[in-house]
């Protein structure tokens, strides 16, 4: 029996993924003699926090060797395309082995 009810389109409301699950590095066993790399946007006390995890990561970790964020830049703001996409060659050319990347809200 025809219906006099109108009918539309639907259009699922949810895009597709613009990225695709990639599977994580894997673990380094220790970070005894490791270079760790910090990357910072300047957002939220990082200039406070950092210090702090620097001194801890050195204490634990025998060998310990912080790349601090001021060789990356600021991860935020004007320069943010620039710098985000300059971050593995500077990663690479600090042989940098872990990252710490602190963002703020």
């Amino acid at each position: 029996m025809p219906t006099m009810e109108p009918m539309y389109e639907v259009v699922w409301p949810k895009s597709p993924l613009g990225m695709q699950a990639r599977r994580p590095a894997p673990r380094l066993d220790s970070l005894t003699g490791k270079r760790i790399g910090f990357a910072w946007d300047y957002l939220f006390r990082g200039e406070e926090l950092f210090p702090v995890l620097a001194a801890e990561l050195q204490r634990r970790f025998e060998g310990v060797e912080i790349i601090d964020y001021d060789v990356f830049g600021n991860l935020h703001g004007p320069q943010e395309y620039e710098l985000v996409g300059a971050l593995p060659h500077g990663l690479t050319r600090h042989r940098v082995d872990a990252v710490v990347s602190g963002n703020g809200c």
